[in-house]
């Protein structure tokens, strides 16, 4: 694959998968690009890139560039190069062995279960695919997954009568996900009533959505689909398919769910990855230094 084709994903993933504003998806492209047209007369691509390649080219580019312009730099290619970890393209991000200034938490943005309600309800069900759009909402919401693993979902990942999903995450890893009766009656309805109106193509006959053409649905197409509706409902924020996700931990940790717990259905493989929440929910920090802290009792 050429540097094109590995930006090009990479950029659908800040939208679709971190929901990043255009703005910051705009500046990481061009630090990606920067690098890419620095390298063009030469055989290098981002799988095989080393560490004293990414170092001489951030020296060259210091030259002509002012500090923040190199940490906002230092940034986009780790973000590059982490998501080429993510989806096994190479094995290391060699970003890590370079020396970069600290930069601010990422707060991502979250739906109040209010404004989850407005999004469904907004959905019109006397369209042909308003069930399936329906049920695709409801099952981010209510089992916290990412796009990938939604789309990818099959009817045969489906154990209703232990409570259960099996998802398949990152890196291919497998996960089994409970799953609240009123989740899965919309599953069932969808797949009982509304999926079998689209034939599926060959090969997609286990896929649970489907798009009009009985393909499995991308998730590009997702993201769509949300953003359509949440300009319907006039929603003032920058959301994506991962905003349920968050909203889903977020929530869980709102009504008292343990962080490791949350770690563990939502397939991180670090705990500090989910710690975020914390720093979202501060509430809930002061709640528990004032229930447990012997002076907070006095």
């Amino acid at each position: 694959m050429t540097w094109k084709h590995y930006i090009k994903k990479f950029t659908e993933y800040l939208l679709i998968e971190r929901g990043l504003s255009e703005n910051t998806r705009i500046n990481y492209q061009n630090d990606c690009e920067h690098l890419s047209f620095f390298y063009k007369d030469t055989n290098l691509n981002p799988v095989d890139i080393k560490v004293s390649d990414l170092q001489h080219f951030i020296y060259e580019y210091s030259k002509t560039h002012k500090t923040r312009s190199q940490a906002r730099l230092l940034s986009g290619l780790n973000a590059f190069f982490e998501y080429l970890v993510l989806e096994d393209y190479r094995k290391d991000n060699p970003m890590l062995l370079i020396e970069a200034p600290k930069i601010g938490l990422h707060l991502p943005d979250t739906l109040s279960e209010e404004e989850i309600n407005l999004l469904i309800d907004g959905i019109d069900l006397s369209h042909p695919q308003g069930e399936r759009n329906r049920t695709i909402l409801e099952t981010l919401y209510g089992c916290g997954l990412r796009v990938s693993e939604l789309i990818e979902l099959k009817i045969s990942d489906l154990y209703f009568n232990e409570g259960f999903i099996k998802v398949t995450g990152k890196g291919n890893k497998q996960r089994l996900v409970p799953i609240g009766l009123y989740t899965q009656n919309f599953i069932e309805n969808y797949l009982q009533n509304h999926r079998e109106l689209t034939p599926p193509k060959k090969g997609n006959e286990d896929i649970i959505f489907l798009n009009r053409r009985g393909n499995a649905l991308t998730r590009v197409m997702i993201y769509t689909i949300i953003k359509q509706l949440a300009e319907k409902i006039n929603l003032k924020k920058n959301i994506s398919p991962h905003t349920f996700r968050h909203s889903f931990a977020s929530h869980l940790l709102q009504g008292g769910a343990d962080l490791t717990v949350i770690k563990t259905l939502l397939g991180h493989e670090s705990i500090t990855t989910t710690e975020v929440y914390l720093h979202m929910d501060s509430s809930r920090l002061a709640e528990v230094v004032n229930q447990y802290h012997p002076r907070a009792q006095k």
